[in-house]
């Protein structure tokens, strides 16, 4: 069996894969540019293509039998482009350690942590005498908007914290850690009745700029937001005006509305200057990005490939 990695993300799951195989295969890593003849043959003849997308200017997969998205989101995949013979999955494993991400980013809003240490160097001791308090989780109601894998990975590591969960969600949620749940219709009811905001959505035509100026107005003032999604399901524009002009108490903000390339490799991540605003934590869409998600990933990526080569059902399958 022939197996390419299509880039350099990609490449980041071909060591240690081999061994996870129960068949004997060829293993290949390709740059994201094929413009060398042997690349592309090598892709088009490959029998599993692992990548983190698919488009018109790129030669087509026309042998694959399995396009292995890298991870969860499949939005850089155009499906029109898919060979009929071609099953498209994606696969998880970074839930964990974006929750994680997520429940740092709640304490950190509640824990002043840098600011206390910085007072303490000066032999400032405000927080230890009682004239300052900080807050603290228990008792604060979470809002998830999606709740998918990572919805609830992240309402399992804050509900023993004393945290009421609320989300809003596509589909009904019946899930006992969950107290409400509000559909995508009822979503001005969802943000009134929540103290901070996690977006946990994939990016679709349906949710891109689903968060607007009219979330931010119905949005407590002493709210949080926190995007570990995609970026674009919050409005930029939106989503600036609302922290420029303190309609909300802060963001942390991890996926983006511009990334790097091969003509800009350092772009700021967006148009607005949110790099000026003192109310925001920027980070480079690495919430997920950890060896446990490498080693999930790749458990995932090979189990596949065995399943596909003694002719069983494949996982994560993209309908």
């Amino acid at each position: 069996m022939r197996i390419v990695f299509h880039g350099k993300n990609a490449a980041t799951f071909h060591d240690g894969l081999s061994a996870r195989l129960d068949i004997d295969a060829e293993l290949a890593c390709l740059p994201d540019d094929l413009t060398e003849e042997h690349d592309r043959h090598a892709y088009a003849r490959a029998d599993v293509v692992v990548a983190t997308g698919l488009s018109s200017d790129q030669p087509q997969p026309s042998g694959a039998r399995l396009f292995q998205v890298a991870g969860a989101g499949i939005d850089a995949v155009d499906r029109a482009l898919l060979p009929g013979t071609a099953t498209l999955c994606n696969c998880y494993g970074h839930d964990v350690p974006i929750a994680e991400y997520v429940l740092g980013a709640l304490l950190t809003s509640q824990i002043p942590y840098f600011q206390a240490d910085g007072q303490l160097r000066r032999g400032d001791w405000t927080f230890q005498s009682g004239n300052r308090f900080h807050g603290e989780l228990a008792g604060r109601t979470l809002g998830i908007l999606g709740f998918g894998h990572i919805g609830r990975a992240i309402a399992r590591i804050v509900r023993p914290l004393g945290v009421t969960v609320h989300v809003a969600n596509r589909s009904p949620v019946i899930d006992p850690l969950v107290a409400t749940a509000y559909s995508l219709h009822a979503l001005t009811d969802f943000y009134r009745d929540i103290d901070d905001l996690v977006v946990a959505l994939p990016q679709t035509p349906a949710t891109r700029g689903l968060v607007t100026d009219a979330a931010f107005d119905a949005l407590p003032a002493h709210a949080r937001v926190i995007n570990v999604g995609r970026g674009e399901v919050i409005d930029a524009e939106a989503l600036y005006r609302a922290l420029s002009r303190k309609r909300i108490a802060g963001a942390v903000i991890d996926t983006w509305y511009r990334y790097p390339n091969a003509d800009e490799p350092h772009p700021l991540p967006a148009e607005q200057p949110f790099h000026e605003l003192d109310n925001l934590i920027m980070t480079p869409h690495m919430s997920g990005w950890t060896q446990g998600t490498i080693e999930r990933r790749k458990d995932a990526i090979a189990d596949n490939i065995n399943r596909l080569a003694a002719g069983r059902e494949l996982r994560n399958v993209i309908a």
